[in-house]
């Protein structure tokens, strides 16, 4: 029985019921988006891979918890986005700063950008590889925002900060950016 002509709602029936096999085809096709949106956080090949597998994992275990209100991958992405942050918490790479404590004001400026950096000539990669080099909340949270498409209040609430702590985050981030954007 081929399940590669089924939509992703048959699919779904089938996992509630625990056909592997619908299971199978349901990871056969979101592992590499699954797989991408892991590595963007956890930054290792082999640890993305786990993180990625113990999201489906617990996806399929959690099929019934899904109830449509939004499209399968973006939930299952959600799931995977977890996962991937909480194995970054685990290790204790992810030290997140206390805006809160230190009572920094951030006043919202519109920065000009001059004629001479023109960023539509930047290739994606170096870009990313710019967000890479930054330190790591701040490439979690423009990962989150550019990458992933979440805003700020989700943001907020996947990595267990503020909403004013998220603002000031992207903010600064976003300047940080900037300037290595305007170096290259």
């Amino acid at each position: 029985m081929s399940l590669t002509n089924y939509n992703i709602e048959e699919l779904i029936l089938l996992c509630r019921q625990k056909n592997q096999k619908a299971q199978c085809e349901v990871y056969n096709r979101y592992a590499k988006a699954m797989y991408n949106v892991s590595f963007r956080i956890v930054k290792d090949v082999h640890f993305a891979e786990d993180v990625m597998q113990e999201g489906f994992l617990k996806a399929f275990t959690k099929i019934n918890d899904y109830k449509q209100e939004v499209a399968f991958g973006a939930w299952l992405k959600r799931i995977v986005v977890n996962c991937s942050i909480d194995f970054y918490k685990k290790n204790n790479q992810f030290k997140p700063e206390d805006f809160d404590a230190t009572l920094y004001k951030i006043e919202e400026k519109e920065s000009a950008l001059t004629e001479i950096t023109n960023f539509n000539e930047l290739k994606v990669k170096q870009i990313l590889e710019v967000i890479n080099s930054l330190k790591y909340n701040y490439r979690m949270v423009l990962t989150l925002f550019f990458i992933e498409g979440y805003d700020q209040e989700e943001i907020s609430e996947i990595l267990n900060i503020s909403y004013a702590n998220c603002r000031t985050t992207l903010s600064r981030a976003k300047d940080c950016l900037r300037k290595k954007l305007e170096e290259i």
